[in-house]
This record gives structure tokens, sequence and C-alpha cells, in this order.
């Protein structure tokens, strides 16, 4: 064992001294933990409605048509894409407003996790938003092919709208990207001039 003192790191060396209101609207970000705790809860929630489904499924798959069963796994696949949607939130957010989670090199760690930050989070998120869009729209496709045949809850308008949202959704997850892009290539032609 080495009686040497420890040099301090670099980042406690050259941390600045913030006044105290600096300090407390620094510390004001501690604020959104009940949020993401909130969100964890939404999460067992989901859980639950998944484990209820599924097994509605299992005991009425040999009553059911085909049509039906897929309509319930499209529903499974969708509750599975909003908690990952929930786990980015939770974990992306909280990694890249609150607080480090430090799990560089935990074996759990996940992948994109290591490069995110607040651009990389909306495009996550939005491609995520698209994801579920699509399993809603293909649910309501399925569904509206019934109009003739089965009693279906969805009118020609209301697929219509469910269409352009959806459009909008990809409109708006593309327009991000691009912005993000553009924001991305000048910051990289100011480090060039520096």
């Amino acid at each position: 064992m080495s009686s040497e003192p420890k040099a301090p790191s670099a980042r406690s060396a050259t941390a600045p001294q913030i006044g105290p209101f600096a300090q407390l609207i620094f510390g004001s970000r501690w604020l959104q933990v009940p949020l993401y705790v909130g969100l964890i809860v939404a999460q067992a929630v989901y859980v639950l409605l998944f484990l209820k489904e599924l097994w509605h499924l299992v005991l009425h798959s040999f009553d059911a048509s085909e049509q039906q069963i897929m309509l319930v796994v499209l529903g499974l696949i969708d509750v599975v894409m909003i908690s990952n949607l929930l786990v980015m939130v939770i974990v992306g957010g909280y990694e890249t407003f609150v607080s480090r989670l430090n799990l560089s090199g935990h074996p759990d760690e996940p992948e994109w996790l290591s490069h995110v930050n607040a651009s990389v989070l909306k495009i996550k998120l939005a491609m995520a938003i698209i994801g579920i869009s699509s399993i809603s729209l293909l649910r309501t496709f399925i569904e509206a092919g019934n109009l003739g045949t089965t009693r279906s809850n969805f009118t020609e308008s209301g697929v219509m709208w469910q269409v352009l949202i959806h459009l909008t959704f990809i409109i708006s997850a593309v327009g991000i990207a691009w912005v993000d892009r553009l924001s991305e290539s000048g910051h990289r032609k100011e480090s060039r001039h520096a």
C-alpha cells in the first residue's frame, strides 16, 4: 500500500466555485426525480397490463380467430414499445438532465446510453413514437377491414385522421433529425475554425 497522497482528479481541481443562487438553479434539476419515479410506477402499470392481456390471450386462444389473436398480439407489442419508450425517457432523461448513472463498464449498460444527449434522446423518442403509432395504425387497418362484417369502432374519417397524425409524426421526426444534423455540421465547422 502506498502512503503517497492521491492527486486530485482533473474534474475536482478545475471545478469552479459557484454562488448560492447558481447552486439553487443547478440543484433544481433534482426536482425531476419524482417525475422519473412516477414514470417507473407507470412502467409497473404497463407490466400488469401486459400480463393481463397475455393471460387473456392464453385463456381464449382456442376460441378466438386468427385475426383476433393478431390484434391482441399487436396490442402486446404496443405495450412493449410504450414500455421501451418509458425506459428511454427514464434512463436517458435522468442521465441527461439530472445526474450521471455511472454505468460505464456495467454488463447491463444499454448500448445507446454511452452517447446519449438531448439531441440523441429527442431523435430516439421521435422514432419510438413513430413505431408506436405504426403499430396502432396497423391495428386500426385490421379492425377497419371488418367494417362490413363486424361491428367496428372506426369510421373512414377516423382512420384518415389517424393516418394524417402518423404522417405528422414522421415529418416531425425527419425535421428534428434534419435540424440536429444542421446543428452538428455547424458545430464541426466552428471547431475547425477555432
